[in-house]
C-alpha cells in the first residue's frame, strides 16, 4: 500500500513513519512488487542500516526487460545483495520461467522462490509441478477458498504460505458501509462499480459478529488466515502509525478461539463461499491474464 498505487496515495514520510513503528512492534516481513508505484525505493531508504531486522518479498510481474534483469533493478532500488523471497506474480505454465527463477535462486540472488496464486488449479500445479518453496494466496474471511479446498495436499507438502488480502480491499475493517465511494485515482477500488462495492461491503457486514467495541472487525479478519498453522504469515496493508497500530499490535495480542473459528466455518457456507460458480471461475482467469500481460 505504501507504493500509492493500490489504496491511494501515501506520503513518503508517513509510509516511512509506518515501517519504523511496525519494526518497533514486531513486524519483520514486507511483500512488494517493482509494480507497486515506488514502495521499492521507500524501503531502499528505509531498510538502511536495519537489513538484518527484516525478511523482503518481492515479485516478477512479467515485465519485458525479464526476470533476471528486474531483479538486479530491484536489488539496486532496495539496495539489498539479496531478496529474501522471490515470486513470479502469477502460476505459468511455462517451464522456462520456473527455470530462471531456480537458477536466481542458485546464483544466491534470492534465498527462497514461489509464485503467488490464484485458483485451486494453481495450487495442485505449483505442489505436484514444481520445486518452489512456498506460494502466496488470497486468504480471507470472504474468500476461504480456494486455500481451504486444498488443504489436505498442501499438509502433504508443507509449503511456506503467505496469506494476502486478508482485510479483503479494506471492507473487513468494518470501515466502508455499501454506499462507500472512492474517489481517489490512485486507489484500485475506483474503478468498481457501485454495484460491486455494495455487495462486498453487504457481505463483509455478515462477520459482524466478531466486532466487539475493544476489537474492530480489522483484527479478527487479520486472524483468520493465522487460525491455520499452515499459514506462514499475513500480508497486511499498512498506510500509516495509526494502521500499524492495530496491524502488529492488537492483531498480533489477539487469538480467534476454537468457537468462533466454528462460528465463521458455519457462516461461510451459509453465504455460499466454498462454491465455485462460472463467475468466480472467469474473476480468477481475468485477474492471471491482467498480470500476466502488463
Amino acid at each position: 500500500a505504501i507504493g500509492s498505487k493500490s489504496f491511494g496515495h501515501v506520503d513518503r514520510q508517513e509510509a516511512l513513519s509506518a515501517l519504523a513503528r511496525a519494526e518497533e512492534l514486531g513486524c519483520n516481513f514486507v511483500d512488494t512488487a517493482a509494480v507497486y508505484g515506488n514502495s521499492e525505493q521507500i524501503l531502499g531508504e528505509f531498510l538502511q542500516g536495519r537489513r538484518d531486522k527484516w525478511i523482503i518479498a518481492s515479485k516478477y510481474s512479467n515485465q519485458k526487460t525479464g526476470m533476471t534483469a528486474l531483479v538486479e533493478e530491484q536489488l539496486k532500488r532496495m539496495k539489498l545483495d539479496v531478496i529474501d523471497f522471490y515470486q513470479i506474480h502469477w502460476a505459468p505454465n511455462e517451464q522456462r520461467l520456473y527455470d530462471e527463477l531456480y537458477q536466481l535462486k542458485e546464483s544466491g540472488k534470492v534465498r527462497y522462490i514461489g509464485v503467488s496464486l490464484y485458483s485451486a488449479l494453481d495450487i495442485e500445479y505449483i505442489l505436484e509441478k514444481t520445486h518452489l518453496d512456498g506460494f502466496q494466496i488470497d486468504i480471507s474471511l470472504l474468500t476461504p477458498n480456494p486455500f481451504l479446498r486444498k488443504l489436505d495436499k498442501i499438509r502433504m507438502h508443507n509449503p511456506g504460505i503467505i496469506a494476502r488480502s486478508c482485510l479483503h480491499y479494506g471492507f473487513l475493517t468494518g470501515k466502508y458501509a455499501p454506499d462507500a465511494v472512492f474517489n481517489d485515482p490512485d486507489d484500485q477500488r475506483s474503478e468498481w462499480t457501485q454495484d460491486r462495492i455494495k455487495a462486498t461491503a453487504e457481505r463483509a457486514l455478515q462477520f459482524r459478529f466478531l466486532q466487539t467495541a475493544g476489537s474492530p472487525l480489522t483484527i479478527a479478519a487479520a486472524r483468520y488466515p493465522l487460525s491455520f498453522p499452515e499459514v506462514s504469515s499475513v500480508v497486511m496493508s499498512t498506510k500509516n502509525r495509526q494502521q500499524a497500530e492495530i496491524n502488529f499490535k492488537q492483531v498480533a495480542d489477539a487469538e480467534l478461539s476454537a468457537e468462533e473459528v466454528g462460528i465463521i466455518s458455519q457462516t461461510q457456507k451459509q453465504m455460499g463461499l466454498f462454491d465455485r460458480s462460472m463467475q468466480s471461475r472467469i474473476k480468477e482467469s481475468l485477474s492471471l491474464l491482467k498480470l500476466k500481460y502488463l
